[in-house]
């Protein structure tokens, strides 16, 4: 049913990401799919890399340690934006014709306030993205 899931990945934050990395890991053992761990980061320096290079090579690291600890087919893409915080909806949204994806699988947080005035990014991907998408809080 699917072949590529793609996870959108903020490795600063991967610890609370846990529930969706699993319904990922599930669906991926399930259906025989990859997973495309996508993370989008600054060319400037940050609290996780550096460098493009230098953070292309902690997502690639990110996603070997789960093709061995989940037993699944991954692959890394680290994209380059100049603003994250501004571009990231439209970053992940190209990414998923970029990746080839077929499913989004991606990390949401509990409502709040601030969601009334901007929309989440799970929320934004859902209803823009061609494809299916799970958001797991």
């Amino acid at each position: 049913m699917f072949n590529r899931i793609m996870v959108p990945v903020d490795l600063a934050h991967a610890d609370k990401l846990d529930r969706a990395l699993r319904s990922a890991a599930d669906l991926a053992k399930l259906y025989g799919a990859t997973i495309v761990y996508v993370g989008v980061a600054a060319a400037t320096p940050g609290s996780v890399a550096h460098t493009p290079e230098e953070f292309k090579s902690k997502m690639e690291a990110f996603a070997a340690s789960h093709a061995e600890s989940n037993g699944v087919a991954t692959e890394a893409v680290a994209l380059t934006s100049h603003d994250p915080s501004v571009d990231l909806d439209p970053t992940l949204i190209s990414a998923i014709d970029e990746t080839g994806a077929d499913l989004v699988v991606m990390a949401s947080h509990i409502p709040n306030l601030t969601d009334y005035i901007w929309p989440s990014n799970g929320g934004t991907v859902a209803k823009r993205a061609k494809v299916s998408v799970m958001v797991v809080r």
